[in-house]
């Protein structure tokens, strides 16, 4: 009898720690996921979910501020993992070896091409990504779901930008403007050097292989019938050239910096109708001029910058050239033979230019000084030729007045939670994640972050039953998507009573299910609850100041128009 009553308190005891292990364990995890929006304007103070804080010990809001931003988008978080673990996939070696501008045969095909003066340690340190490792490691800690109040410093990333750029960040009154381009920049640069060290790479790679293919067996004589050196040449050429032609498509597949973009600027004489070749730049942050009135608007910002304006007293091409027309036709009609028939000659030259390309006159015709060249009026447009996942948007507030003198332009800017950019044709479509607003002066003040709290899942693969690598698009790719035949994808849609499973098939996972949500199955009353309780998180945002955090709605972020000075607009999906 007390055996029994042993092993019943045994039993029991077992339970009860049992129960308070599980109660221990996935508590906390439920009470996060089930939060729900608190009217506290502290988080953690009610001990709901919050974000991780930032430290400030000297004058760092304006870099707590860029990276809290940066943690809050998706699309930068995953290029930084994609980046950093293909890095770690391929070889050493790679990344090693110093490649300059120009040494994988396409070095103008990005702006770090045109830095043809960058020394070696510089040229090794964007190859071996410093930068965007640390900075993945201090977003990764910034989306951390803190259960209570945490804050961790971002010392380790800025040492880690100061051994990249081998010298210190001042912390005076620094802008956060400045600190975001030089952060963006350095990316940037980072992924074109490590393109370019992979793409050269990859081509001797299939040099290699094509050589080794062509080549005669080393176990035949050379007087082996139907092989000559000529064939062997002729092959390992042609494998060269398909090499080369494959390099763009592989490079393309990479996806690109998220906040990198170009725009394109063209000036047209309004005399002549001559439009030169356009000028591409590029750019990781846009800076728009805030007007000087009372209030604005975001779109307005956009005009100043992308709207026609018109130049006076500009000297064209070809009116330049024109006006030489004119001169040596009146040589040609005066003078002695030899002189008009010189005049002829070169009208017909520059007949010729005129007609081709007004920007490379005749070297050998003696044109007018430019200060005769007829002034024009001119029209310049500029647009956007490539649309970043990331728009990055920097309102510049400074004032400066004859003396000098800089001062805040405290004009209020509206701004919506999505953004329409392009014409009709191409138009693209953003959606606000974040902003950085500014209190104080043009000397002095202080840093805040806005960022959404609604953080889906960056990792997910739409492609799930498809072949897939580790850093594949998330969307199918069009060579995945030809290699599944139509007969294929009629046996994997229906499979044949041959090929069928002769077990009962089995139901999808709920988090599956609930990504497609059936009105048949849930019910018109169920799916409308749930998008009402999407729609309330996707109004929550995070108001971020150092290591303080409060909860704010969209309407308290977009009533910050006199404050704004940074906005994060991501593209929407169906917009790639």
């Amino acid at each position: 009898m007390p055996d029994r009553t042993l092993t019943v308190a045994t039993y029991a005891a077992g339970a009860s720690l049992a129960a308070i292990t599980l109660i221990y364990v996935f508590a906390p995890t439920y009470f996060i996921d089930n939060a729900q929006s608190s009217t506290s304007s502290s988080v953690f103070g009610s001990k709901k979910q919050g974000v991780v804080g930032l430290s400030n010990p000297a004058n760092d809001c304006f870099i707590n501020s860029v990276l809290q931003a940066l943690a809050g988008l998706q699309d930068l978080r995953l290029y930084l993992i994609q980046e950093t673990h293909r890095r770690s996939l391929d070889d050493g070696r790679v990344y090693a070896r110093v490649v300059l501008v120009g040494a994988d045969g396409d070095g103008a095909t990005d702006d770090f091409a045109g830095r043809k003066d960058l020394p070696e340690w510089k040229i090794e340190g964007l190859q071996a990504g410093l930068v965007s490792k640390g900075l993945k490691e201090i977003l990764d800690a910034l989306n951390e779901r803190p259960i209570f109040r945490k804050t961790i410093s971002a010392g380790p990333f800025v040492r880690t930008l100061e051994m990249a750029f081998r010298q210190r960040i001042s912390r005076q009154q620094q802008d956060a403007q400045e600190f975001l381009q030089v952060v963006a920049e350095r990316l940037c640069d980072e992924y074109h050097a490590g393109r370019r060290a992979r793409r050269l790479a990859r081509v001797q790679a299939l040099m290699v292989d094509a050589e080794q293919s062509a080549s005669p067996p080393a176990t035949f004589g050379p007087h082996v019938a139907g092989i000559d050196v000529g064939s062997v040449r002729n092959a390992t050429d042609a494998a060269a050239s398909s090499a080369a032609s494959a390099r763009s498509t592989n490079i393309e597949e990479e996806g690109g910096f998220p906040l990198e973009g170009r725009f394109e600027s063209q000036i047209e004489c309004l005399t002549c109708g001559f439009k030169p070749q356009p000028t591409e730049s590029t750019f990781c942050t846009l800076t728009l001029n805030v007007p000087r009135t009372s209030s604005t608007t975001l779109n307005a910002c956009f005009d100043g910058m992308f709207k026609t304006e018109f130049i006076d007293d500009f000297k064209c091409e070809k009116c330049r050239l024109l006006h030489a027309m004119d001169l040596m036709r009146r040589k040609s009609t005066t003078g002695t033979a030899a002189s008009q028939e010189q005049a002829r000659s070169a009208m017909a030259k520059l007949q010729l230019a005129i007609e081709t390309n007004p920007e490379k006159p005749p070297e050998d015709v003696s044109l007018p000084d430019l200060r005769d060249a007829p002034k024009r009026r001119i029209a310049r447009h500029i647009r956007l030729t490539h649309f970043p996942r990331v728009l990055a948007i920097h309102l510049s507030r400074s004032i400066y007045d004859t003396s000098n003198l800089s001062q805040k332009n405290s004009a209020k800017v509206s701004f919506p939670e999505r953004l329409p950019l392009g014409g009709l044709l191409n138009q693209k479509k953003y959606r606000l994640r974040g902003l950085v607003t500014h209190k104080g002066s043009h000397h002095s003040g202080h840093y805040e972050t806005f960022r959404r709290q609604d953080t889906p899942p960056p990792f997910s693969n739409p492609s799930t039953f498809q072949h897939s690598e580790v850093f594949s698009n998330p969307a199918m790719t069009p060579s995945t998507r030809q290699l599944v035949s139509t007969e294929q994808r009629s046996e994997l849609l229906s499979p044949s009573p041959s090929t069928a499973p002769k077990t009962a098939p089995t139901t999808l996972p709920s988090d599956l299910r609930t990504n497609a949500p059936d009105v048949r199955r849930k019910g018109k009353h169920a799916v409308a609850i749930e998008h009402k309780r999407t729609k309330r998180q996707q109004e929550r945002w995070w108001r971020i100041s150092d290591e303080k955090v409060k909860q704010a709605s969209t309407s308290d972020v977009l009533g910050m128009q006199r404050e704004v000075y940074l906005l994060f607009y991501e593209l929407d999906r169906e917009y790639r």
